[in-house]
């Protein structure tokens, strides 16, 4: 059998989320990095596996998957590992959650997106560093919101972690390395502190990868 290959970079969120996916069901994977600094995901060869040009995507069961939280679902719906639950309320919940982050925040925090108002602006660091505070910010405090209205155990849902989860740990590291005020939102602190715990997180962080 063909060893997946997940096409990704270290500090990409949305590729943090595959890792963690990938680990958390146990499967076994290389990485194979596209250096966005580097502009490899705008090659011929990116492009031919994601036509958006973005990171990830995932060689797996013959296919090339792309856009992580379909990879996500993809992967739980083959493999049948649970992390959505069986009930549709539940599940719609914890899809609201996941995309609270995946759909909301990641999308105007975005590395190009960043680099793009900069350059409309004329701002430097400093403008990069305020505009990912703000919405950084702005949306955890809706999730940790969101957290205190429905039923919420150790994890984002009950007691093992999930897809809401999966993608509440990229963002928290996003939040530290920007500098974000997150003393409002100590729900989802602490379900990261319990995430990070686990090794299928850990093997996942940023730092580990890039080692």
């Amino acid at each position: 059998m063909t060893t997946p290959v997940l096409y990704d970079y270290w500090r990409s969120s949305a590729s943090y989320r595959v890792r963690i996916a990938l680990n958390l069901i146990g499967i076994e994977h290389r990485l194979e990095t596209v250096d966005l600094l580097k502009a490899e995901h705008r090659s011929d060869a990116h492009v031919k596996r994601n036509p958006q040009g973005l990171v990830p995507a995932l060689d797996i069961d013959g296919h090339m998957l792309t856009q992580s939280l379909a990879i996500i679902e993809y992967l739980d719906e083959t493999r049948q590992v649970g992390l959505l639950p069986e009930e549709p309320l539940d599940r719609q919940r914890v899809r609201a959650l996941a995309n609270a982050i995946a759909m909301e925040i990641h999308p105007v925090c975005n590395t190009s997106v960043a680099a793009h108002v900069m350059e409309l602006t004329g701002g430097g660091d400093d403008v990069r560093r305020a505009w990912m505070q703000k919405f950084i910010n702005k949306g955890l405090h809706a999730f940790e919101m969101m957290l205190e209205r429905g039923p919420t155990g150790l994890f984002c849902y009950g007691d093992t972690p999930g897809l809401a989860d999966i993608c509440l740990v990229p963002q928290l590291y996003n939040a530290e390395r920007w500098g974000a005020d997150l003393t409002g939102c100590p729900k989802l602190v602490a379900i990261g502190e319990r995430c990070n715990a686990l090794k299928p997180f850990a093997e996942a962080h940023p730092d580990v990868v890039n080692s």
